[in-house]
């Protein structure tokens, strides 16, 4: 299975991603030790952390980075997109079979918006802020973007039960 997780970029050292160092390193190894394909933007933030302990752990790290600049030293393969990093995020979403998010600014939004749209399922890992919080929120009937129910986007508080999650949902 190929999971995306997806979120704050920024200095590894650096609020808020230094607080959320643990969950992400809990995904990366969890993700890796159940053979999954760890997907993310390649760069740094929680995609850094999320990274380095899913290669360590043995796992493959795919990164899809926006333009022509380098990913993070931990990725197994790199693919230089050329595009902007919105358009990135798109790309990136069709590579995909299962979203997890953590915390995360307007390409995070974007990000979850994309998976939506292409019906991939979503995990919310609740408690690290942004619009991972944030969109939970707004959804209707707390499953969904949108009228057209296109996607039930789940909430976790846990790395295990985001993967769980995201091992037992299935594409629409």
């Amino acid at each position: 299975m190929k999971i995306a997780v997806i979120g704050y970029s920024g200095k590894v050292d650096e609020a808020p991603v230094k607080q959320l160092r643990g969950i992400c390193e809990e995904l990366g190894q969890k993700i890796a030790a159940r053979k999954h394909i760890l997907i993310n933007g390649g760069t740094d933030g929680i995609m850094e952390i999320v990274s380095r302990t899913a290669k360590n752990a043995g796992g493959e790290v795919i990164g899809i980075v926006a333009g022509v600049e380098n990913g993070n030293q931990y990725l197994s393969f790199e693919v230089k997109t050329g595009m902007d990093s919105s358009m990135r995020s798109v790309l990136m979403m069709y590579n995909v079979d299962a979203v997890i998010s953590v915390g995360g600014k307007a390409g995070t939004a974007l990000e979850l918006f994309s998976a939506y749209l292409l019906g991939i399922p979503i995990v919310l890992l609740r408690g690290t802020g942004g619009w991972t919080d944030r969109i939970s929120g707004t959804l209707i009937d707390g499953k969904y973007l949108d009228e057209r129910k296109l996607i039930e986007i789940k909430n976790s508080w846990s790395a295990d039960e985001a993967i769980e999650i995201a091992e037992n949902s299935k594409r629409r």
